[in-house]
């Protein structure tokens, strides 16, 4: 038996030095990722023993990390690094816990082996143009701005399909979330009052131009039932530029994070066991995520720390009827100008003038005064008529 159990160790090891993925290796074996981590960490190709039981030895000896969860520690970065996944600290942490590692190394003991093994390189982010100036939106504090994304389709074991409707405060970094069965109008509308329930009302909320968001490049100028509803709640969308989604920057790195964290580890496989994953992922992540921008505060430790009053919903359930033609808001969309000189909205194109060439412009629709204004800079430089239907 004993002479089997070494057998497993060796060759689970030597598929991982090999560079199999570690779940693909304890699946086939029946062992759990920390095992492996184990017995990975005990390698020595000098030292034929490496693979032999040791006596238990106390993990909490005062004052110093043990050598197994130091190696641990080097063995789960790894892993995520190899996968292209959040690899820092509270990555790791999240992992071991998941792992079942105890006592469970703190933020600091975590950071502390990293740069001693010399193991904080991060990966270079996406190149973006620094030339072009481009108009963000106030996040000082929370609810100034959210970010919102429609995530999906998704699946779960069942099968069960799902939209994962997806938002983030770009001040407190606090994110909601709702499971949506489709990425109809209501489905989405009623997935955003759901989190405006729990999360507050935003002044700004920054989207794609997902048709969902918009309606149909059809009828360019009707505004769709997701802006009414932003219009009635005195919520001002922002569109961000076609074809780029790093201007949600925030909310995009969420979803990652969303993906492994939670849809790749948690097992469901009906609605109400997805409601309340998704509602204790949401939680998990704004009580002990720590975030650096923050100075180390998780997200509600953030929004407590502001003393902020939050504006919320003034019923329970997100209205079911056909939202009523908005007589007053705005609405923007954020646009480079290429050198044709189009400006698009929503599919309908305007000529605008030459000095805005290559330059990122908001245009802004009044609805109470049916204009599209023009600014750069926070400069207005044209003004047209835009009479909505």
């Amino acid at each position: 038996m004993k002479d089997v159990m070494k057998q497993k160790r060796i060759r689970a090891v030597q598929r991982f030095v090999a560079g199999e993925k570690s779940e693909a290796i304890c699946a086939s074996i029946g062992r759990s990722r920390s095992w492996l981590y184990k017995w990975v960490s005990r390698y020595d190709e000098t030292d034929d023993s490496w693979c032999e039981n040791r006596p238990t030895v106390l993990f909490n000896a005062a004052n110093r990390t043990s050598f197994e969860i130091e190696e641990i520690v080097k063995m789960v970065r790894l892993n995520l690094y190899n996968q292209d996944l959040f690899c820092g600290a509270q990555a790791i942490q999240w992992e071991l816990e998941d792992l079942g590692v105890k006592p469970l190394p703190s933020l600091r003991t975590i950071n502390r082996i990293l740069s001693r093994n010399e193991l904080t390189h991060r990966r270079t982010g996406k190149y973006e143009p620094k030339g072009t100036p481009y108009p963000k939106l106030p996040a000082l504090l929370p609810n100034q701005t959210h970010q919102l994304d429609l995530v999906g389709p998704c699946y779960l074991t069942g099968p069960l399909r799902f939209y994962g409707v997806n938002v983030i405060d770009a001040a407190t970094a606090r994110c909601g979330l709702h499971s949506s069965p489709s990425k109809a109008g209501q489905d989405v509308l009623g997935g955003v009052w759901a989190i405006w329930s729990r999360f507050g009302i935003p002044d700004n909320l920054q989207v794609d131009n997902a048709m969902t968001f918009f309606g149909s490049p059809k009828y360019p100028r009707a505004t769709s039932q997701f802006i009414r509803l932003c219009l009635r709640n005195d919520v001002e969308p922002w569109f961000i530029p076609m074809s780029e989604p790093w201007r949600n920057g925030m909310i995009e790195q969420f979803n990652d994070h969303y993906q492994q964290k939670f849809l790749s580890k948690v097992f469901m496989t009906s609605t109400d066991e997805l409601r309340a994953g998704t509602l204790a992922f949401e939680q998990r992540h704004n009580s002990k995520y720590r975030y650096s921008k923050l100075g180390g505060k998780t997200p509600l430790k953030a929004l407590v720390a502001t003393q902020a009053k939050l504006r919320f919903p003034n019923q329970e359930k997100s209205p079911r009827n056909r939202l009523q033609k908005p007589e007053v808001g705005r609405y923007h969309l954020v646009r480079l100008i290429r050198s044709d000189l189009k400006l698009n909205i929503f599919g309908e194109l305007f000529t605008v003038p030459p000095e805005l060439k290559l330059e990122y412009v908001v245009a802004t629709i009044d609805v109470k005064e049916q204009r599209l204004k023009l600014f750069l800079d926070k400069t207005q430089v044209d003004e047209l008529d835009y009479k909505m239907r």
